[in-house]
């Protein structure tokens, strides 16, 4: 140890000790640690509740014994060293010892780029750089911790490995991008942590949780999680190359749309994990026919109620059914199963739960500050501000992230509409106009678009899909044509127009034929799907089998014939679990679904229904490979109001064709003269009166033969038997 320091060239004066004691240090990585003073090296320690502490090598050679300063926990002292190296520091007090490898011996983890991407907005892989990263930093395992929060004064990372004291790990901060890093050595996964920043103002805000998040605590418990580092063995790679390959709009698209919370219960009303699930409700989904899975966010949230809506972890599996492994398992099963997997994710509003994004660093960082931009008064919620780069960022990284880590193959983007008008859910007065006057949120168009373009642009093969319930022109449009750039559109209008149609009396809804016919002036202005969400079978609204008119009878054959008439509709297919059985009552999301009822003919012949169809859709290239184009459709019959007839055919280049036809009255019609794109015969593929569904068993004996006689406009036409409230497909003989 050199002799020719004097000690007041080294020690700290008073208000610098007093500041890294009190927290309020601005930079305590050019104190604390390993410092050159002149010709020597000086170690400093902040150990509350340490009386004696030793400097030492990480390989245990003794550098130098510390001097107290005050009762606080901080030590220094010249150690015997020539050059900066990172030391371990052994503590000991009346109670015991302890030794720690000091964090502010390490040089950073960032670097200048990500300065300058962050900055800019550009950096898509921020997934990588932020939140919490086990690694080995300078041969030592720990923790590499970033954190964005450019108007705080002080952020820390805190927990039980040190007694959630903000003072003990002060993080470093990056000027040129505002964000804040620390490498803590030694820290093991599933180390419990969150942030305590001071604001702006001096003042804490609360403890926050990290936004970039891997894993977090079960709830009510709110802080985040180290998530295990280790690599997931993936086995889907047939999978994704075919999936590669796929134009989506010309493919089968059916969804089963799922809670995970209330699918099905374990003992004691307890969750399902992510294994139970994949054991459960993978094959369940693969038989029935449907060829993907879309989740209700699993995002982490902090209250069940909001079924996932409100989320406050854009980039952790909830822990509610297990650890990120658990969920990545889930998605190999469903890939090797043939089931896709969509995500619900929400870009639209956050919570303000105090741990959550909301002031994050004291200021209105990831919100606007004015409520006219960044409140939603429908759902008590604040709203990102779109037009801030490093935000925009963020939630691009969020889409990119459950692409790329865990291989979704798509999101639906919660709540568009109220992303894209200023004015949404406002009276006059309570919004602010975009620069040009007029009510489009310029700045949410740009992310959306941004978005879209970088998920289509690095993961081959998935689709995004908006849920948008107004007429904004070229939702489902590539960016470079104008358009929004999302792969599909949720048709809400389908869903409105048709379930109203069929909650009224049959006799009535010969006045009211439009409801149906009307859906077809613009069914492709948009690529749709056709959405029976969890939104009509929830809050009063009733089940769909209580939204049909009738007697139990009907209203099981009036949904049946829905089904047939909507897989042969144009547009892919989205039912909500449950809808496949017909339960009697609306969806409840604190229990299990009313799996009981399949022990009876009516639920279970639904069941089948829904299997067959999505058999025919799958297998009848005509059904599905020109869902999105106007060639593939052709109305036979329109005008039946009298009867409530509906026909058409469904046409893909040069698969053979497919005619669908819909009897909405519970009147069977024997020797209903059907017109045909051709002549020949026709297979009866599903007849959704057939006894097998719990119908009447009226029918056509397995097909029909047409005769090549014009009749309404078209070349052929045969007799049919038409049964009661049902829809028969019918498929051309090659």
């Amino acid at each position: 140890m050199s002799t020719r320091v004097s000690p007041a060239s080294w020690r700290l004066s008073d208000p610098e000790a007093a500041a890294l004691v009190a927290g309020t240090y601005g930079d305590p990585f050019s104190l604390l640690g390993i410092q050159q003073a002149g010709d020597a090296f000086v170690a400093r320690a902040f150990l509350p509740g340490a009386e004696r502490v030793e400097a030492a090598t990480l390989d245990g050679k003794p550098l130098g014994l510390l001097e107290k300063r005050g009762d606080a926990g901080l030590f220094e002292g010249l150690i015997d060293t020539r050059q900066r190296c990172l030391i371990r520091f052994d503590a000991s007090n009346a109670g015991g010892s302890w030794s720690v490898v000091d964090p502010y011996s390490f040089g950073p983890v960032l670097g200048p780029m990500d300065d300058f991407y962050s900055a800019e907005g550009t950096h898509l892989r921020l997934f990588d750089r932020l939140g919490a990263h086990e690694m080995v930093h300078g041969n030592v395992p720990g923790v590499a911790f970033a954190v964005w929060a450019p108007s705080a004064q002080r952020v820390s990372v805190v927990g039980d490995f040190n007694g959630w004291d903000g003072r003990r790990h002060v993080m470093r901060h990056r000027l040129g991008s505002g964000m804040w890093e620390i490498f803590i050595p030694e820290l093991p996964p599933g180390t419990i942590y969150k942030f305590e920043i001071v604001g702006v103002d001096g003042q804490l805000v609360p403890l926050k949780a990290d936004p970039y998040a891997f894993a977090s605590e079960l709830r009510p418990k709110t802080a985040s999680r180290v998530a295990d580092p280790a690599p997931f063995t993936w086995s889907d790679g047939d999978y994704l190359k075919a999936r590669a390959a796929r134009d989506a709009r010309r493919a089968p698209i059916s969804i089963y749309e799922v809670h995970l919370g209330s699918w099905r219960r374990g003992p004691d009303n307890r969750f399902l994990t992510y294994d139970e699930l994949a054991d459960q409700l993978v094959p369940y989904a693969a038989d029935l026919g449907f060829t993907h899975l879309e989740f209700l966010p699993i995002t982490e949230h902090p209250l069940d109620m909001s079924w996932g809506y409100q989320p406050t972890g854009l980039f952790a599996p909830t822990a509610r059914f297990g650890d990120p492994a658990g969920f990545a398992r889930f998605v190999d099963r469903a890939h090797n199963a043939g089931l896709g997997v969509i995500l619900d994710w929400v870009p639209a509003h956050f919570p303000v739960d105090p741990h959550g994004l909301g002031h994050f660093d004291g200021t209105a960082l990831y919100e606007h500050a004015d409520p006219r931009r960044g409140f939603h008064p429908d759902w008590n919620t604040a709203i990102y501000n779109f037009g801030r780069k490093e935000v925009a960022a963020f939630l691009i990284n969020s889409a990119l992230f459950w692409l790329e880590r865990y291989h979704l193959d798509g999101i639906r983007v919660d709540a568009v509409a109220s992303m894209l008008y200023l004015d949404y859910s406002r009276k006059a007065g309570e919004w602010i106009p975009n620069e040009a006057g007029g009510n489009e949120n310029l700045e949410a168009i740009a992310f959306l678009r941004r978005m879209n373009a970088a998920a289509y642009g690095k993961n081959a093969g998935i689709i995004t899909i908006a849920e948008e319930s107004t007429a904004w022109p070229g939702v489902s449009q590539p960016v470079d044509a104008g358009g929004l750039g999302f792969g599909f559109k949720w048709n809400m209008g389908f869903m409105h127009d048709t379930l109203r149609y069929l909650g009224r009396e049959a006799v009535h809804r010969k006045f009211h034929h439009d409801d149906i016919t009307f859906g077809l002036l613009y069914a492709f202005a948009e690529n749709f799907v056709l959405p029976l969400s969890h939104d009509e079978v929830v809050h009063g609204k009733g089940s769909l089998l209580r939204k049909m008119a009738g007697d139990d009878w009907q209203k099981f054959a009036s949904l049946r014939a829905y089904y047939g008439f909507m897989w042969g509709y144009p547009g892919k297919k989205l039912i909500f679990m449950g809808d496949e059985f017909a339960p009697w009552d609306e969806w409840n999301a604190d229990r299990g679904l009313d799996w009981q009822l399949l022990s009876g003919e009516p639920h279970a012949g639904m069941q089948r229904v829904i299997r067959d169809l999505n058999a025919a859709y799958k297998s009848l290239p005509a059904l599905h490979g020109r869902d999105c184009e106007g060639e593939g459709f052709e109305w036979l019959i329109t005008d039946d109001r009298e009867n409530s007839v509906f026909a058409w055919t469904r046409k893909a280049g040069d698969a053979p064709p497919v005619v669908v036809v819909t009897n909405f009255t519970p009147v069977p019609r024997d020797g209903y003269v059907l017109p045909l794109p051709r002549a020949g015969r026709w297979c009866e593929i599903v007849n959704t009166d057939a006894t097998h569904y719990w119908g009447s068993g009226r029918g056509n004996f397995g097909g029909i033969d047409a005769e090549s006689v014009a009749w309404r406009g078209h070349p052929a036409r045969a007799a049919i038997s038409l049964p009661p409230l049902a829809t028969l497909i019918f498929a051309a003989e090659e």
